[in-house]
């Protein structure tokens, strides 16, 4: 696999953490420096970690982590989705789901990085090497983050232009993404 093929691969990886960064920048009011940075390699750093850990989990996992890996994608996105609509119907103070908070945004990171941890999996089945990994897993954390920094900041001019909607807006968003990945996963299966 060429670096240029690897670099594809990143950004097919980083479509959902757009997406899910995408609609926090719409829903939160503001965002510090450190929690944009915190937010952007939260994303970034579980994207990468899971390829290189399913890289390394390899044959012995397969079947389980691909039987499971869409389910569980789509369960934490739908329940996030959910309560963000949830709370966008609401008559609260509180905008949406905070990934500024620690648990919401592990929550949200592990979400959009199944698919990594089993495209991890699947080069591990390949000639590919640890040197090869290790480039692979440096150049999806920088896709990731560049992907993450763009959502939030694209999210945040958006947000600011359509008020209390955009966390619903978030909410379908997010459970869009879930029913993607279910989708997809069991058109595989059939």
């Amino acid at each position: 696999m060429s670096i240029l093929e690897i670099f594809i691969l990143s950004v097919g990886l980083c479509f959902d953490t757009f997406a899910v960064s995408l609609s926090s920048g719409i829903c939160l009011p503001y965002i510090s420096r450190a929690q944009f940075v915190k937010i952007f390699l939260s994303f970034a750093l579980f994207q990468s970690v899971f390829t290189f850990t399913g890289w390394l989990l390899g044959k012995s996992l397969l079947g389980i982590i691909g039987s499971v890996d869409h389910w569980v994608a789509f369960l934490l996105l739908v329940y996030i989705g959910i309560k963000m609509i949830r709370e966008g119907l609401e008559n609260k103070e509180e905008v949406c789901i905070d990934v500024r908070k620690t648990r919401i945004l592990i929550t949200v990171s592990v979400a959009t990085s199944i698919d990594a941890l089993a495209v991890g999996i699947g080069l591990a089945m390949t000639s590919f090497t640890f040197n090869r990994i290790l480039i692979a897993s440096a150049i999806i954390l920088a896709v990731t983050a560049i992907a993450a920094s763009a959502g939030l900041k694209g999210g945040r001019y958006i947000g600011t232009k359509t008020g209390r909607r955009s966390e619903i807006f978030g909410g379908l968003i997010l459970i869009a993404i879930g029913l993607k990945i279910l989708v997809e996963h069991l058109e595989i299966l059939s």
